[in-house]
């Protein structure tokens, strides 16, 4: 099926966390084995949306039906539940898909806000729109964009 033909799945935006912005966000999830016994594992955030998420990990995932989770986002912890939807492995690094079972509408609808300006900024960066990068941006205190830094304003 070529691309022209795909329908965009996606209920909600992402925001890409290793694109563009100024650090990765380390999350811990929560779990119990089959056993009953408490799992707990670091990742790292490659995006974001108000639906779910995408990790990084270097240790393979736990087998677990439900993870609890806290994402630390911009100095807010977020906690919020989800299941594994899916799981890709390359050599020693897996990308997991998570999808949010419980979020409150408040996060939820924060991680879109910030996702929406996100895009935003990119069209306005690609079309050379003015204020393409501001600090009403609420992805602002993640983001590097090169166009956040001065000389970019002040045209040096």
């Amino acid at each position: 099926m070529n691309k022209k033909n795909q329908t965009e799945r996606r209920k909600h935006p992402r925001l890409p966390m290793l694109h563009g912005i100024l650090e990765p966000v380390e999350i811990e999830f929560y779990g119990q084995d089959k056993n009953g016994k408490d799992i707990s594992q670091p990742a790292i955030l490659s995006d974001l949306s108000a639906g779910g998420m995408r990790l990084i990990t270097f240790l393979e995932p736990p087998h677990i039906r439900e993870i609890n989770m806290v994402l630390n986002l911009e100095k807010t912890r977020i906690p919020v539940k989800g299941r594994i939807a899916w799981i890709k492995q390359k050599g020693e690094v897996y990308m997991v898909g998570i999808s949010f079972t419980d979020i409150s509408k408040e996060s939820a609808s924060k991680i879109n806000n910030m996702a929406l300006d996100y895009i935003d900024c990119d069209i306005r960066i690609s079309l050379k729109l003015p204020d393409a990068c501001t600090e009403k941006c609420k992805a602002n205190m993640l983001c590097n964009k090169p166009q956040k830094c001065e000389e970019y304003f002040s045209g040096h």
